[in-house]
């Protein structure tokens, strides 16, 4: 007998190695039911994970409970501070408009400079030969809709009326190439505002100029360009751009600032006429002329 088979460890150990690949061979196989020790080690594994899984799971339910009972908490405490925020600017906002009442009263002012009705407009036309210049809207005389009455977006203002007919009115952009095209303008500071007119629009940039700004006064960029309401035909706090530079002109007298309008000028589709309800400058010149008569 060969001295390889005289040793019983190395017998022991092929039986065992073939006994390991036969126990593999088997368990890969399809087989429609497994063994019952199988059976007995997958119960024993599952009951143990089934043990381990549910402190480990109430642990984590607890963990998580708690995480939402501090988040919930949070957020109450922003919520109630927003509302006492509100509750406090809801009666500064009673106040100022009792105190606002008072004072008209006082001095018997029945309309300001902010006061307008509005009249919702679609545009019908746009000549392309002069997309800068106009459009064309579906109101017109029957809906008293009158020249010079401001037009705007819900983004802010883009032009004036020009002429109407009985059903349609022609609304003159403030970019239009018209050296009578001006506004009165306020660039609203946190220290001083400042005055200007709207007047000319620069094409290579986009953006409209407001110029006649006293060389001592400072304009930042980024101030809030709006309608002063004192050129007598617009109302005031109509929303006309944003300042983006300012730049003194040649003689260095005045200034001029580059104003990116609110509301974009080419796509156009919707917009809203504002008529004027306190007196403007034709009226109050009628008043003086009228009062002059009869001293």
């Amino acid at each position: 007998m060969p001295p390889f088979f005289m040793n019983k460890r190395l017998i022991v150990l092929l039986l065992s190695i073939i006994l390991l690949v036969a126990l593999i061979g088997f368990s890969l196989g399809e087989r429609d039911k497994i063994s019952w020790p199988e059976q007995f080690a997958k119960d024993i594994v599952g009951f143990g994970q089934n043990i381990a899984s549910k402190p480990a799971g109430f642990t984590q339910g607890i963990i998580e409970n708690v995480q939402d009972l501090t988040n919930t908490y949070s957020e109450n405490q922003t919520l109630k501070a927003r509302l006492e925020e509100l509750v406090l600017l809801q009666t500064q906002v009673t106040d100022l408009t009792r105190d606002n009442e008072e004072l008209r009263e006082i001095v018997e002012i029945e309309e300001n400079l902010r006061d307008f009705n509005v009249v919702n407009a679609t545009v019908i036309a746009r000549n392309p030969d002069q997309w800068q210049e106009s459009i064309i809207i579906d109101k017109g005389q029957i809906n008293g809709i009158e020249k010079d009455m401001a037009v705007q977006t819900a983004s802010g203002m883009i032009g004036r009326i020009k002429d109407t007919s009985q059903f349609t009115s022609t609304v003159e952009l403030l970019s239009a190439r018209n050296p009578n095209n001006r506004v009165s303008a306020l660039i609203q500071s946190e220290e001083s505002n400042v005055f200007g007119l709207v007047e000319g629009f620069d094409l290579s940039r986009d953006e409209l100029m407001v110029k006649k700004i006293p060389f001592d006064q400072e304009v930042e960029v980024g101030s809030k360009v709006i309608t002063s309401g004192l050129g007598g035909v617009f109302p005031k706090d109509l929303l006309i751009g944003e300042v983006t530079e300012v730049s003194p002109d040649e003689y260095g007298l005045t200034q001029t600032a580059y104003v990116k309008p609110a509301s974009s000028l080419y796509d156009l589709e919707h917009v809203m006429v504002i008529e004027r309800t306190a007196a403007g400058q034709d009226e109050i010149e009628e008043d003086s002329q009228g009062e002059e008569e009869e001293e």
